[in-house]
């Protein structure tokens, strides 16, 4: 049918693509849904700005969301400019660079083993599985899809070394693998996977000499063309990559730290993590033999019945070693040590966030356990002499299958509403859900519907400091302004969030400041602008108390910042009257042009003006 072997693998990729677009196509119809969008996307002045020199140079020096991870930024600053806010745009980014995953994917496994058909259900796998409609469908998790490309590419690139190894070959292997590093930090298990690479299929690892035969039988079936090394010798091969690995992680842990991700040992402990662990590796196995029950975040459990620690850590223990007794089958090794190892970051043995797991996390991993699957169905096909057109049936039934779950699982990220309402119906002891329903129910002014969800989110998680901020507004909002008070301190007491203990601080600040205890607002106010450095209501609000405290040049200061930060004629009303305080007349006209050019109505907003001086 096909003239040659690279036109019928680049049809068949072609085919992967239409198919992953075609099914992934309603995404474009979704919206952002506001669970960490708004940082990333909608309330990021930055990035909105498109690729500017200014956001490229903030891309590269911001901690903001807790990350270093700059190609990332500068993907959503590129969809801004393409795009602005239409949503459609940007979900079709993350559809396109997920199909280029599968592809490459594709490519790569045919390239290194040989088989097509194999190669190609992995991919098709990897494409279609319900549990990598997260990464795609959700607008934040654009580092996930884009990161991948990167590992995806550079192990491409390290194929080309292997072909024949030279410095400028290794350098696009580092390459890529930097800028798999910039984009998420998941990759950081690249050497590894070289490691199992080598191992098999590339057929690069050389054994002693008791063991040689062995080695000779098992690289019967190895059709990547490769010269043998020992193992030592591919271990130091990989140390430059490994120093990469080591600055990502050192940065990420700074990131992280700066940014208040890291769970202290004392909230949750060494031991509930590892049990944790242990737990969750089991269930990301059960959710890709069976994917139900998918939402976007798990809680973290208070304790584990020892059962299920019990059991999950025989059934990892029985799999390991299985696969090490009939390491023949190297494919298996390969497949079941890539699917631990990969998940190791994000295992949460280091615990960031407030997830037991995630399905997001399996993007890179799954792929380790449909090697292992689809390998060993091929093999115990062919030593069956099943014919290959049952072969072919079954494995389109599968993908059927998981086709459908798919596109049923797309629908639950169309907004807000239902991915929320979608979790408390599967996971109804889920604080997170409550919140950013909540908050979903906020945004669309439904503010009395939304305040028994953070009471029950509260009461569910007493620690939780997000329900305890909003609980806080609330309270601020009916003029009690004493339990306000109360809530925010409590919030900075919980958290070491810098956005949270910013909010915190900024609101508690507007407590005092409403309570005219100017002092301890001034104090509050600047402890919020040490972690938000572009807050406009913080800024305003400082103004104003360095103009009661007749501070002339204190106030043009901050209010100049404000006009910088938020234009605005109200803004630049303010600073006009405190640089005519401050005898600097011909600035204060100038204040006040800038102010009649940003006013629909003057006089309503000298109306503003004047009643927030005398506040």
């Amino acid at each position: 049918m096909f003239r040659s072997p690279a036109k019928r693998n680049l049809v068949l990729g072609l085919l992967l693509v239409m198919v992953t677009l075609a099914l992934y196509n309603p995404v474009t119809r979704n919206g952002f849904v506001g669970y960490d969008d708004e940082g990333y996307v909608t309330d990021n002045p930055h990035v909105q700005a498109g690729l500017s020199w200014g956001t490229i140079s903030w891309a590269f020096t911001t901690w903001d969301q807790a990350n270093w991870h700059p190609l990332t930024w500068l993907s959503h600053a590129l969809d801004c400019q393409l795009f602005r806010l239409n949503a459609a745009g940007h979900h079709y980014t993350s559809l396109l660079l997920h199909a280029m995953n599968a592809l490459v994917l594709f490519l790569i496994l045919q390239w290194f083993t040989g088989y097509t058909g194999r190669s190609l259900m992995v991919a098709a796998l990897f494409a279609l599985h319900p549990l990598n409609v997260e990464s795609v469908a959700w607008v934040a998790e654009r580092k996930n899809v884009l990161c991948m490309l990167f590992l995806l590419l550079a192990l491409a690139g390290y194929g080309w070394y292997v072909r024949r190894p030279g410095v400028l070959r290794y350098l696009v292997v580092a390459i890529f693998f930097a800028a798999g590093l910039m984009s998420k930090p998941m990759v950081i298990t690249l050497p590894l996977l070289l490691l199992l690479l080598d191992y098999w299929p590339l057929g690069r690892m050389s054994f002693a000499a008791n063991e040689e035969s062995h080695d000779q039988a098992s690289r019967s079936g190895l059709p990547f063309a490769a010269s043998t090394q020992p193992v030592s010798k591919l271990c130091l091969e990989k140390i430059p990559l490994l120093v990469l690995s080591a600055a990502s992680a050192a940065i990420t842990m700074i990131a992280q730290s700066v940014g208040g991700a890291v769970v202290s040992t004392a909230t949750i402990s060494p031991l509930l993590r590892l049990e944790n662990a242990i737990v969750c590796y089991m269930l990301y196995i059960e959710k890709t033999v069976w994917p139900s029950h998918l939402v976007p975040i798990y809680p973290f459990p208070h304790a584990l019945p020892k059962w299920q620690v019990a059991s999950s850590a025989l059934f990892l223990l029985a799999v390991t070693w299985a696969v090490l007794k009939y390491r023949e089958s190297r494919y298996l090794l390969v497949g079941w040590f890539w699917f631990l190892g990969t998940m190791v970051p994000m295992i949460g043995l280091v615990q960031v966030g407030n997830q037991a797991m995630a399905d997001r996390y399996a993007y890179l991993p799954l792929i380790g356990l449909f090697v292992m699957i689809v390998w060993a169905a091929g093999e115990l096909a062919s030593v069956r002499h099943i014919k290959a057109k049952y072969v072919v049936t079954a494995g389109l039934a599968v993908l059927c299958g998981l086709s459908a779950v798919t596109r049923i699982q797309m629908r639950y990220w169309q907004d807000g509403f239902k991915l929320w309402s979608h979790t408390l119906a599967v996971s109804p002891l889920n604080f997170v859900a409550e919140n950013n329903l909540a908050v979903t129910l906020i945004k669309h002014g439904r503010r009395d519907e939304a305040i028994p969800h953070f009471r029950t989110a509260a009461a569910l998680e007493p620690a939780d400091p997000t329900s305890q901020l909003n609980l806080g507004i609330y309270a601020q909002e009916q003029g009690d302004l004493k339990q306000a008070a109360t809530r925010y301190e409590l919030v900075l007491e919980l958290t070491t969030n810098t956005q949270l203990r910013a909010s915190a601080y900024s609101n508690l600040g507007s407590v005092y400041f409403a309570l005219r205890d100017y002092t301890r607002a001034q104090q509050n106010y600047e402890a919020a602008l040490k972690l938000d450095r572009v807050s406009p209501i913080v800024l305003r609000d400082l103004g104003l108390i360095a103009e009661k405290t007749g501070d002339w040049n204190q106030a043009i200061y901050y209010f100049a910042r404000l006009v910088s930060a938020e234009p605005s004629d109200v803004g630049y009303l303010l600073l006009s009257h405190a640089l005519y305080q401050g005898k600097r007349v011909q600035e204060a006209q100038l204040s006040y042009q800038q102010a009649l050019r940003f006013s629909t109505d003057i006089n309503q907003a000298q109306q503003r003006a004047s009643q927030l001086m005398a506040e």
